[in-house]
């Protein structure tokens, strides 16, 4: 698909005019995920002025899931209306897993490459064993396969793992800033994909691949939340977004992380001032550290109160972060509380154009339309199940109020005496 067919496309499922996205995209505010290795795939906007997007994390974990379940995940995923996946598988079948998704997946997958480079040097002998050529052959190979985009952690340094080894509680906890961070202490080199992006950018303007700026020191509990040494790799993201936008490439940036509700606007207009607009990706963020079975609602809330404020992409959080690997249904949980977290935002930032469905349930529900709710829902047979097994008996209504139905009281109550 050329770009101009990309642009098309994507302000036809926006609903904004080929123009103005075309101007969003020319001044960065906007990046397009859409490799054109990656046949088949439906192009996704992310950015200014576009409704927020919800990514989910799949991938092999070896010995604890195989390519048939995570297959199957990335089903049910698309399903509960994930707009992209990504691929963090680790182990032997990294290759196999990648291109099975891509081959299955109609929508943008991304990869973070730095995972196949450390495994692939093994980690028994050192990370040390891991090479930039090796990384950077990595990179190359993920992106030929057709990927749409990539995590490349470039803004953690060697100056900046030094701030984060000083006052932090819990360190770093990207795993790919880690890998980085350990490769960087056992070798005493820079960081290579800091010191290699211009290649990187070549390699986007080659290919059409996104770069996605890894946050390598997002914060990874409250206590570290907007700390020193997630600003100062911020302020290096911005540098370096300042560095593709002068070269005519959009790029992503990641984002936090843990920290408290009252930071979350904050960190997201410091983000976009620093990185000249670019579109916002974060992980959350988290708001408490306490919910461990429930963080896909901690999530959420940060992730309301981050798109109202400017974010334009969600990572899925599920139940099973901090505890274990995600089933199916921690999956589903976790994009449907994103979708509700980035429609929650929508209302803030995109006010009347994302109202719409909304009005529409509001109409459905004044007219007892049960049908036209079920239709409306985020999860339609969710909405449909609980209704059905809880069934009221009465002429209209619900179980919850019966003949007392507030509705009900109100239309025979008032309105039909105001009619008299």
């Amino acid at each position: 698909m050329k770009h101009e067919d990309t642009i098309r496309t994507v302000a036809a499922r926006e609903g904004v005019s080929v123009e103005e996205l075309a101007a969003r995209v020319r001044a960065g505010r906007v990046t397009l995920l859409h490799n054109p290795e990656h046949h088949g795939v439906v192009p996704c906007g992310v950015g200014d002025g576009l409704a927020a997007k919800v990514n989910v994390n799949l991938g092999v974990s070896a010995g604890f899931s195989s390519l048939d379940e995570e297959l199957a995940k990335l089903e049910a995923s698309l399903k509960a209306g994930a707009d992209t996946v990504m691929d963090l598988s680790l182990g032997p079948d990294i290759r196999t897993v990648r291109r099975a998704v891509l081959e299955r997946s109609p929508v943008p997958v991304g990869t973070v490459p730095v995972y196949q480079a450390a495994f692939e040097a093994g980690y028994d002998g050192g990370l040390a064993s891991m090479t930039s050529a090796g990384l950077l052959r990595v990179v190359e190979e993920q992106v030929m396969d057709g990927v749409d985009f990539i995590t490349v952690h470039c803004g953690i340094t060697r100056s900046s793992l030094e701030t984060a080894a000083r006052g932090r509680l819990m360190g770093v906890v990207s795993r790919g800033g880690a890998l980085l961070a350990a490769w960087m202490k056992a070798t005493g080199r820079e960081n290579p994909l800091f010191e290699q992006f211009d290649w990187l950018l070549d390699l986007a303007a080659a290919t059409g691949v996104t770069l996605s700026l890894g946050d390598s020191l997002r914060p990874g509990c409250i206590a570290d939340g907007s700390d020193g040494a997630q600003v100062q790799e911020l302020v290096t993201l911005g540098e370096l977004v300042g560095r593709a936008r002068a070269r005519g490439i959009n790029v992503l940036v990641e984002g936090p992380g843990h920290m408290s509700l009252d930071q979350v606007a904050d960190n997201v207009r410091l983000q976009k001032r620093l990185c000249h607009g670019a579109p916002y990706y974060v992980l959350g963020p988290l708001v408490t550290d306490i919910a461990p079975g429930y963080d896909h609602i901690t999530a959420a809330i940060g992730g309301a109160a981050a798109v109202a404020a400017g974010a334009d992409f969600l990572c899925v959080v599920t139940p099973a972060e901090h505890l274990g690997l995600p089933t199916r249904q921690d999956l589903v949980d976790g994009v449907v509380a994103a979708r509700i977290a980035a429609h929650a935002g929508d209302l803030v930032r995109l006010r009347a154009r994302a109202a719409g469905r909304d009005e529409a349930m509001a109409t459905a529900r004044s007219r007892m339309d049960w049908e036209t709710q079920f239709s409306l829902a985020l999860d339609p047979e969710r909405c449909r199940l609980v209704h059905s097994a809880r069934a009221y008996q009465g002429e209209s209504g619900c179980s919850m109020c019966g003949e007392y139905c507030s509705l009900k009281v109100f239309k025979e109550g008032v309105q039909s005496c105001a009619h008299q």
